[in-house]
Formats: structure tokens, C-alpha cells, sequence
């Protein structure tokens, strides 16, 4: 059975296009996150996690290894209140 050699180039084409869009979706994903993977399965501990993180250095995925909190960390507390009736 012959082959259909002009359909290759096409074939080719559509492969490489989604080839390089999962590949710059890939990067796009991890450069919003400062080179690290994504993260999948966020529970509510990972959450509160992220949010210290934010509040410590600016960005979710930011960590800091400094012991001391930076000026203004103690009055951006997280506590949510819920109301009673």
C-alpha cells in the first residue's frame, strides 16, 4: 500500500505547533512561578502556607530563610473571623 507522502507535511506541521505550545505553556507556567512546577492538589494547610508566604516575601511560591519577620508582618495577620448569630 503506498504511502500518502504529501499528507506528511501537514502531519508535521500539526505536530510541532502543539509541540511548541505545550512547551511555552509550560514555561509560562513555571516562570509565574519563579522556576518551580506547579503545584496540584492544594489543600487548605498549603493555602495558609501560601498566603505566610505571600505576606513574608511578596509572591506565593517566595520563601525566606531570614528569622526575622519583615516590618508590618505581626499587624497583616490572616485570621478570618466568622459571624455569629
Amino acid at each position: 500500500m503506498p504511502v500518502p507522502w504529501e499528507a506528511l507535511i501537514p502531519f508535521g506541521l500539526l505536530t510541532s505547533m502543539f509541540a511548541a505550545a505545550g512547551t511555552l505553556l509550560n514555561v509560562s507556567k513555571r516562570a509565574q512561578n519563579q522556576g518551580k512546577p506547579v503545584r496540584y492538589h492544594i489543600d487548605s494547610w498549603d493555602e495558609m502556607m501560601m498566603d505566610r508566604d505571600r505576606r513574608l516575601t511578596g509572591h506565593i511560591r517566595g520563601q525566606s530563610s531570614n528569622p526575622a519577620p519583615p516590618e508590618g508582618f505581626e499587624t497583616s495577620s490572616a485570621w478570618y473571623t466568622e459571624a455569629t448569630s
